[in-house]
Parts: C-alpha cells; sequence; structure tokens
C-alpha cells in the first residue's frame, strides 16, 4: 500500500470515530419522550402488631458475699385524710373614718354580728385586716384571704 491510501484509510476512520462520538453528544443533550411506565397503586396492609412480652426481674436471692437474703421493703400506706370545711365568716365592712392631718384611716368592721373598729394590720378575732379603702378592705382569717365591699 502506498503513502497515500493507508492516509486516506486512516482519515476515513479518523472521520467514523468522530461522527460515532458527535452523534453520542447530540443524541445525549436532547433526549427523546420516553414513555413513562404506568403506576400502579400500591395496597398497604400493615402488619399485625403482636404483643411484646415483657418480663421482669427478681432479684431476691441470697447475697454470696454476706451470705443473706436481702430485706423486703414494705411501703407504708398513707390514710387520705380529709379536709374539713373551712366555716366562711360573717364579715360585713360599713365604712371608714380617716383623720385629715395624719392619714391614718379606722375602718368599721362587723366580724360575725360584734361591730369592731380596726385599723391596717391590726387583728381581732382571728381577722387580720391587710389593706382597705373607702370601696372595700381585704382581710385574712384561717389563712383565707377574702376581699369585701362595704355594704350600703
Amino acid at each position: 500500500m502506498s503513502k497515500n491510501v493507508r492516509t486516506y484509510v486512516l482519515l476515513g476512520l479518523v472521520l467514523i470515530i468522530w461522527g460515532l462520538i458527535g452523534y453520542k453528544v447530540v443524541k445525549a443533550l436532547s433526549p427523546e419522550d420516553e414513555a413513562m411506565p404506568e403506576l400502579k397503586p400500591v395496597v398497604f396492609s400493615p402488619k399485625p402488631t403482636t404483643k411484646k412480652d415483657t418480663f421482669s426481674l427478681m432479684a431476691n436471692y441470697r447475697d454470696p458475699f454476706l451470705g443473706t437474703l436481702p430485706k423486703t421493703e414494705s411501703k407504708p400506706i398513707k390514710k387520705q385524710v380529709a379536709k374539713q370545711p373551712v366555716q366562711k365568716r360573717n364579715i360585713v365592712y360599713s365604712g371608714l373614718v380617716s383623720q385629715s392631718n395624719s392619714g391614718n384611716s379606722m375602718f368599721f368592721v362587723s366580724i360575725d354580728g360584734q361591730q369592731h373598729i380596726m385599723s391596717q394590720k391590726e387583728e381581732v378575732d382571728g381577722v387580720k385586716l391587710l389593706s382597705g379603702n373607702g370601696e372595700n378592705i381585704k382581710v385574712r382569717y384561717n389563712g383565707i384571704t377574702e376581699t369585701i365591699s362595704r355594704a350600703q
């Protein structure tokens, strides 16, 4: 074979190889629309649940070092103590008298039918007057804080 024939054969072979490479690149860049496979609905069937086997260890065997059995703890039974309802006291606020120059106020308070004159933070018959103004007072007795409005 002559030199020219060999060159033409190799040139043809190179053109075929480059043509195949170019064809594959063009085909990859512009893919055809492929038909999507039909989706079948999936049926969900859960597995039946089984109850788990539970157990607890009883470590009431003999102590290998001391040679004794462990002591069993007995829990004391707590008795429910029913709280006795606290009786509400009959407290009526009648009004107040205040001195104009000192600012001390005296409150007229009836406790269970007996009228008392009280000042703030004073305690009479177990009833403590916490605060007050012309309209209402705040008293505490038996651990209960109560706001009482003035009687008309």
